[in-house]
């Protein structure tokens, strides 16, 4: 374990200061960490966030700052296509990488970055942000604690709006970017994917499925989990579905069930068995987890880093701060570093859940085919 008076604070690096720039103070304030530099393509938005936030060292060359030999890790906050490569350039630089999801758009680059991990000893972390939410982490304490009883059944959505999203968005496979879902129905119980099936329903505009040849504008999958009797449901829609934003998930265990709001500004609902029928659910408050983290970025659960709404990340806003799992996220990862452990989700698992998101829209593709996940995914 660490010793915080002795250890040198891990030197990180942010790349991409859209969503990213809401990371700049976590890691300026957390007590193991040492931001030393920032790198965004665009020079004008590199020097406004670089004085607004003090960081002196900035790079617009992400080859450059790969380079730099005093950068321990790098957090990617780049565009989807980029993850894999980007990340794979700094494994094989020697850098820590914790990378926003989706771990990349292929199975080989996922083998690629978990061969690379472990060829040079280096961490690599997705950045799930569910999996840190303060609803996962309240259901995740019922489930240790033993008051949801058996695990039955666990499913998660995530149902999106893309319209007016820039590049690569038009078209996506809602599947390329279904960790939100897998994430948690795969980490309650730290079971691995083994086989997924997947079917697409509906149809989304001809200018949106030129894209990338996907037509779906749902697809819903289900996941056998390993090593286990419970099977997963994920559901994951982008264009042309009416809904609220929602990432969610729910529980259904022998003695207590957990079922996430429908819409914002709602209380979940824990079910409890044997009580009479207008006694089993209930609304219940889920509590913020800011107590498991060094006080210094405890106040980042609860807000971005702007003091002004107007200026916020989209990505902030529209997913309700994502649960305040950004500080637990650079927590996870920095102690990760420093303690020499793995970090959770580490590089196989972030594989698994992000191979059975590109293997459920194969699925999808082939009409609920069932496909195999990779052995070199599974964590045991």
């Amino acid at each position: 374990m660490m010793t915080p008076q002795s250890v040198r604070p891990v030197r990180t690096a942010i790349v991409g200061l859209g969503f990213g720039a809401e990371f700049i103070p976590i890691h300026q304030r957390h007590p193991h960490a040492e931001l030393v530099a920032i790198c965004q393509r665009s020079q004008d938005k590199l020097d406004e966030i670089g004085t607004a936030y003090g960081v002196e060292r900035r790079y617009h060359s992400y080859t450059d700052l790969l380079k730099d030999k005093e950068i321990d890790a790098v957090h990617i906050n780049s565009p989807i296509p980029d993850h894999a490569a980007m990340s794979i350039a700094a494994l094989e630089a020697g850098k820590h990488v914790m990378c926003t999801v989706p771990m990349a758009t292929t199975v080989d680059d996922c083998k690629r970055i978990v061969e690379l991990s472990a060829k040079n000893g280096l961490k690599y972390m997705m950045a799930e942000t569910v999996v840190y939410a303060r609803e996962f982490l309240y259901i995740k304490q019922m489930a240790d604690a033993g008051e949801l009883g058996k695990i039955q059944f666990v499913q998660a959505s995530h149902q999106q709006d893309m319209d007016g999203w820039p590049n690569y968005w038009p078209g996506l496979p809602p599947m390329h970017y279904a960790t939100h879902c897998v994430g948690p129905c795969l980490a309650l119980e730290r079971k691995d994917a083994e086989e997924v099936s997947c079917f697409g329903s509906g149809r989304i505009r001809e200018e949106l499925i030129k894209h990338y040849g996907s037509p779906f504008a749902i697809e819903s999958a289900h996941v056998k989990l390993r090593d286990s009797d419970v099977v997963a449901r994920v559901i994951r829609s982008l264009f042309d579905t009416a809904r609220q934003y929602r990432e969610s998930f729910d529980v259904y265990g022998s003695k207590k069930s957990f079922e996430w709001q429908l819409v914002e500004g709602e209380e979940p609902v824990v079910h409890t068995a044997k009580l009479p029928e207008p006694e089993i659910p209930r609304r219940v408050p889920v509590p913020d987890f800011a107590r498991l983290l060094p006080e210094p970025i405890q106040r980042f659960t609860t807000g971005g880093v702007y003091d002004a709404d107007d200026h916020q990340h989209l990505s902030f806003t529209q997913g309700g701060g994502h649960g305040g799992s950004h500080p637990h996220l650079v927590h996870e990862f920095v102690t990760a570093i420093v303690e020499g452990r793995d970090p959770y989700p580490n590089a196989k698992q972030s594989a698994n859940w992000t191979c059975t998101g590109i293997l459920a829209h194969e699925s999808a593709l082939n009409g609920g085919a069932i496909m195999k996940l990779p052995e070199w995914s599974f964590s045991s």
